[in-house]
């Protein structure tokens, strides 16, 4: 007897918390994510649905009560009132469809009632309009960094123990992203940014929760730095070799643009050995968008650009060096021990070769030692330059020479400021094969 009175009270108790009975069942097809209640008193537990809304004032959150029951029945909303304790009427359909749709619904917890006859059904559920907005700001911007800061306000997701009336709230775990397009660049909703870009660029800070509402401001970063850059063309050839300097820098102020061209690096270690103060490693400064520069003596040489950017408030400067080296050959001189002026368009000619030189002297003998070909300059510009007036195509005032052997004698001064020297004999072949 003991036993099945315990059991009534129970039954009653279930009955006066208005728990669930028969099949009722209550939905929230739009709701973005689903919980449950976590009630310290009563062990029955409601659903939670969360809808996602963009601020306080904007109601999304729907309920759907769904039942088997055929025929004209009564579905009966209330709304949780924490001030009593109790719900209370808050919308009502007599209808032969088997669901009820309440929206536009304000945070609270909600109950349906069905009635048919004597058949009721009973069940509650929560709904949150959760939103969350973020503002963005740069705070501070130099040269060397920016600040990117954030803010946000949220809906706190307030509910009661229906049995204690106790206040609860539901664990959000709020969380900070800042991106700059897909790359996420911090979890922190402050965030510096450090080596800032040369473009400018838009930032978005996104607050989101674990329910997958989230808020979103984006904030544009107007760049004040420079980013320099620049290619040579070409890098490397005999001396005098003309470079070409192809400036890419990004957001510098035309006409800032120093060039710094350096001595070779065996003129500076010479230099640097020959005493004890600081030396000048600079050969020449300038100042032109995209210079060409030419290179007079052999060395590898190393190129520096420096571009700014000057605001209200700052003047950002920005540096690069060249990738590797503008090399230019040392001097080099080459020549051929026969050739064959038979007009097959085959080594018709006889051809002293010669690289990076200052001066050259080429004197050619016949064998009874008079000079039959010469050519001089004493400021040699490149041995494309100079390749048809040093030439001897096998003539001698017109008419074709001798076949045989002659002597060469080659002198003259590399740009590397070395001596070179070279002489001998070569054959002359007039028989075509």
């Amino acid at each position: 007897m003991k036993n099945k009175c315990t059991l009534y009270f129970f039954l009653s108790f279930l009955f006066l918390l208005n728990v669930q009975i028969g099949n009722a069942q209550i939905t929230a097809p739009a709701a973005q994510a689903a919980v449950k209640t976590e009630y310290t008193v009563f062990q029955q537990q409601d659903d939670i649905f969360i809808f996602c809304s963009e601020n306080e004032n904007t109601a999304m959150a729907a309920l759907q009560a769904q039942t088997s029951l055929v025929g004209t029945k009564t579905f009966l909303w209330e709304k949780y009132n924490p001030a009593t304790a109790a719900f209370e009427f808050y919308f009502s359909e007599s209808t032969e469809q088997q669901q009820s749709v309440v929206q536009n619904l304000v945070n609270g917890g909600y109950r349906v009632t069905v009635t048919q006859g004597a058949t009721t059904e009973v069940y509650r559920a929560w709904v949150f309009n959760n939103y969350t907005t973020a503002t963005a700001a740069i705070t501070e911007s130099t040269c060397e960094s920016f600040l990117l800061g954030g803010e946000f306000t949220t809906a706190p997701l307030i509910y009661y123990d229906i049995a204690s009336n106790n206040q609860l709230e539901l664990f959000k775990d709020i969380k900070a992203e800042w991106r700059d397009g897909e790359t996420i660049l911090s979890g922190n909703i402050n965030f510096r940014v450090s080596n800032p870009p040369s473009q400018s660029t838009e930032y978005t800070l996104r607050i989101f929760d674990r329910f997958g509402c989230e808020g979103i401001a984006n904030v544009f970063y107007e760049s004040i730095v420079p980013l320099a850059a620049f290619t040579a063309d070409p890098m490397e050839g005999e001396a005098p070799l003309e470079v070409s300097f192809n400036n890419l820098s990004e957001n510098a102020d035309p006409g800032s643009y120093e060039w710094f061209f350096y001595k070779s690096l065996d003129d500076i270690k010479r230099e640097s050995e020959s005493t004890q103060q600081p030396i000048d490693s600079i050969m020449l400064v300038a100042y032109d968008q995209n210079p060409v520069y030419t290179y007079e003596n052999s060395g590898s040489y190393k190129v520096k650009l420096v571009a700014k950017n000057s605001s209200e408030f700052h003047t950002c400067v920005d540096t690069a060096y060249l990738q590797g080296y503008i090399v230019v050959d040392t001097s080099f001189v080459a020549v051929p021990n026969v050739f064959t002026p038979n007009g097959d368009g085959i080594n018709d000619n006889f051809i002293v070769q010669f690289w990076s030189m200052q001066n050259v002297k080429i004197s050619i003998f016949n064998r009874w030692g008079k000079r039959i070909h010469f050519w001089e300059d004493s400021n040699v510009r490149g041995f494309g330059d100079t390749y048809a007036a040093t030439v001897w195509d096998g003539r001698l005032g017109g008419r074709f020479a001798t076949p045989g052997v002659y002597y060469y004698v080659v002198e003259g001064r590399g740009r590397d400021d070395k001596t070179r020297k070279a002489h001998g004999f070569f054959h002359l072949f007039r028989d075509k094969d």
